[in-house]
């Protein structure tokens, strides 16, 4: 019985640092909450294609190493081989949206690998969202690493 009620409170924290990738965001108009779950998965999926067709493409990453990348920079790191994200939850999150457009951000705690080892980097970020010709698109991210808590 100890044993299921651990189990229970695993699967439960799993689901719970899960949500923001499969769950709507309950305060987003439904088009982009489903952009912004979609856009979570498809970095932790390592998925090419969702990302190419959810990032604009003149999108712009200002990263937590200083640098700035291009849209094809940002797929490229996370699809390359030996990449994965883990599941991650936004602390401290900001949304604000307008007709045509919205500011997501907040802190997160990243964990995967990426080049094959090993990373666990904080971040505050924001995300830009643009709708164009009917679609939700990041437009520009930064990102800059803040110290854990």
């Amino acid at each position: 019985m100890k044993t299921a009620a651990i189990l229970f409170s695993l699967v439960a924290a799993i689901q719970m640092r899960d949500a923001r990738a499969t769950a709507p965001h309950p305060m987003l108009p439904p088009a982009l909450a489903q952009a912004v779950a979609a856009f979570d998965r498809a970095q932790m999926q390592g998925d090419g294609a969702a990302l190419a067709r959810l990032l604009a493409d003149d999108y712009v990453l200002f990263n937590s190493r200083g640098r700035v990348e291009d849209k094809a920079a940002f797929i490229h790191d996370y699809t390359a081989p030996g990449t994965s994200m883990k599941p991650f939850t936004v602390e401290d999150e900001v949304v604000r949206h307008w007709p045509g457009g919205a500011v997501l951000g907040g802190v997160v705690t990243l964990e995967g690998t990426s080049g094959g080892k090993p990373y666990k980097v904080r971040l505050r970020f924001a995300d830009i969202w643009r709708k164009r010709d009917g679609r939700w698109q990041v437009i520009f991210t930064g990102a800059t690493r803040v110290p854990a808590p």
